[in-house]
C-alpha cells in the first residue's frame, strides 16, 4: 500500500511550449555560440548529472570551440525557464495527493537549472521534499538517487510509488530501487511493461489518483 507518490520533474509533470531540440537551438544562437545536437547534448547531460550548473555540459560540448560555456549555459537556462510550464491539472493534483500521501521530487540534472525550473513554476514549496540530482552522489537511474528521497520522505521503497516519462531513468531507476513505478507516456505510447501502470501525460491530473488507489 503506497503511503508515498515521487514525481519526475521535466516531460512528466512540467513540459516547455516548443520542443526541446528548438529550445536549445535558441539558447545557442542567443550566447553565439556553435550548434549543438540535440542528441549530443542528452550524451553530455548524461556524464555531468550531479553538477552544480550546465557549464560542465556545454564545456565538454564546446571544447573545440571559442564559445564561452558559462554564457551557452546561461542562456539555455534562461530559454528553459521562459518556456516552460506545467502540465494541465499539475499543480491541483498535487495538492490533492498532500492530503493523502507524502509527496516528493526527484529529478535528473544540475542544481541551478532545475532549481530555477521550480522557482520559475513556483514550485519550490509544494512538494515535501525535493531533490534534484547535482544536489546528490548520484543521479538516475543509480539507487542511492532514489535513496535519497525516500529517506527525506521517511518511507520504505515498498510504501513508495515514482511517476515519470523515462523508461531508462525512470522506470529501471525505480524498479531496481524496489519501488513501483507508473510510466508517464504520450498519447498513442505503450507503456513499459516494468511499470505497475502506464498514465497519458495529458491526463496525469484525471488518472494517477485513481491508479494509486487502486494500488492501496
Amino acid at each position: 500500500m503506497p503511503t508515498a507518490v515521487v514525481f519526475d520533474l521535466d516531460d512528466t509533470l512540467a513540459v516547455p511550449d516548443r520542443d526541446r531540440e528548438t529550445v536549445l537551438a535558441e539558447a545557442v544562437e542567443r550566447a553565439d555560440a556553435p550548434a549543438i545536437a540535440r542528441e549530443e547534448y542528452l550524451a553530455a547531460h548524461g556524464r555531468n548529472l550531479t553538477r552544480e550548473s550546465r557549464e560542465p555540459i556545454f564545456a565538454d560540448l564546446l571544447a573545440d570551440s571559442d564559445a564561452d560555456p558559462e554564457a551557452v549555459a546561461a542562456a539555455y537556462r534562461e530559454r528553459t525557464a521562459e518556456t516552460i510550464g506545467p502540465v494541465p491539472g499539475a499543480e491541483t493534483m498535487v495538492e490533492t495527493l498532500r492530503d493523502r500521501y507524502r509527496v516528493g521530487l526527484l529529478t535528473n540534472g544540475p542544481v541551478r537549472a532545475q532549481r530555477e525550473k521550480l522557482a520559475t513554476l513556483g514550485w519550490e514549496g509544494r512538494f515535501d521534499a525535493a531533490f534534484v540530482t547535482g544536489e546528490l552522489e548520484a543521479g538516475k537511474p543509480d539507487p542511492r538517487a532514489f535513496e535519497a528521497i525516500l529517506a527525506a520522505l521517511g518511507v520504505a521503497p515498498g510504501e513508495a510509488v515514482y511517476v515519470g516519462d523515462d523508461p531508462e531513468t525512470d522506470v529501471t531507476g525505480a524498479v531496481g530501487a524496489g519501488m513501483d513505478a507508473v510510466h508517464v507516456h504520450e498519447r498513442g505510447e505503450t507503456p513499459d511493461s516494468r511499470a505497475v501502470a502506464g498514465v497519458i501525460r495529458d491526463r496525469i491530473a484525471e488518472d494517477l489518483p485513481r491508479i494509486l488507489a487502486d494500488l492501496e
